[in-house]
């Protein structure tokens, strides 16, 4: 499997977890989780393999996220 497509699968398995607990979490439906994390500044970064910032665990991701939903701001942890 080449590497792009490596990182693509990961990507669909972070996206799809991260999604389901930003759902459960914010108690909206899946689909608008999904639209939130699209239209997100963390979803720019977690598509783009060089950050590295798929390698964040889920729960740091969604921390992340609401982070940026309450302030609009992202402080990535150092390890990024």
């Amino acid at each position: 499997m080449s590497e792009l497509k490596e990182f693509q699968t990961i990507l669909q398995i972070i996206v799809s977890r991260l999604a389901q607990n930003i759902s459960n979490e914010m108690n909206i439906i899946d689909k608008e989780a999904l639209n939130r994390l699209y239209a997100s500044k963390l979803y720019e970064k977690l598509e783009q393999e060089e950050t590295k910032v798929w390698h964040l665990s889920v729960p740091t991701l969604y921390s992340l996220f609401m982070d940026e939903q309450e302030d609009g701001k992202i402080i990535f942890p150092e390890e990024a």
